[in-house]
């Protein structure tokens, strides 16, 4: 069953994105771990041979803690490795078309991905039967790493990046004209965040939805700078703004 979630901003934006389902997120976890499987066979074989060819037949119990620590590295933090990397994916993930991100909407940090991925080592023995149950009674389609975390898995085209360049007359001119707005360097990320978003989702609202939802981020933006500003419409102030962060 398809479910949605609306985040609201401080600003008193919303943004509306499709959750991933327990299908997807089954689908995205088999090829993550079929790349786990076979990259740890790999390091079982080259840990074999390299007791074989020094300590003997014998497993050395370094060369056996080696290994036990590999695992636990492999299943744990390939789920955080990526996640930070690649901004919420996984390689399953990415072919599947999900992502993961804060409650709020925001990208996922560091920490985040490690509680939440903590909590899959009590959750894989156990064939995620409980995250199934907690999946299934959530609004949010959260397993229990979501719930400690504080994240949601959404599908990827809710955060597909627009090309911001096409919205600019000219880049130079979008580049040029951003600098000389006085205020956009001490903009916080969370506003810069908001203009991107905006930006990125833009092409998905009715123009009046566009419109009202650009007024309200706009509103919000407009106090910290200059008079410069005001020579530019909602839309394209944030557009500018979005531009000029994603060319630093």
């Amino acid at each position: 069953m398809e479910r949605n979630v609306s985040v609201r901003t401080p600003e008193s934006v919303s943004f509306y994105y499709e959750l991933a389902g327990l299908g997807s997120r089954f689908l995205a976890v088999s090829v993550d771990f079929v790349i786990q499987v076979t990259v740890g066979l790999a390091i079982f074989l080259i840990a074999a041979w390299t007791e074989s060819a020094i300590f003997g037949s014998k497993w050395s119990v370094v060369v056996l803690a080696i290994v036990v620590l590999a695992a636990f590295v492999l299943f744990t933090g390939y789920f955080v490795a990526f996640e930070v990397w690649w901004n919420g994916q996984t390689p399953g993930k990415r072919l599947i078309g999900i992502r993961v991100v804060r409650d709020g909407g925001y990208p996922i940090t560091f920490m985040d991905s490690v509680i939440r991925n903590l909590v899959r080592a009590i959750e894989a023995p156990l064939m995620y039967v409980p995250s199934i149950a907690s999946a299934l009674l959530s609004p949010e389609n959260k397993r229990l790493g979501d719930l400690a975390a504080g994240t949601i898995v959404v599908r990827h085209r809710d955060f597909e990046v627009a090309d911001s360049s096409r919205w600019a007359r000219n880049d130079e001119q979008a580049d040029a004209a951003a600098a000389a707005i006085p205020g956009t360097d001490q903009l916080t990320d969370e506003e810069i965040a908001l203009a991107r978003r905006y930006v990125d989702r833009s092409t998905m609202l009715s123009p009046l939805a566009a419109r009202e939802t650009a007024a309200k981020i706009a509103s919000a933006i407009r106090p910290r700078l200059g008079a410069a500003a005001a020579r530019y419409d909602d839309h394209e102030l944030l557009v500018r703004i979005a531009l000029r962060d994603g060319r630093r």
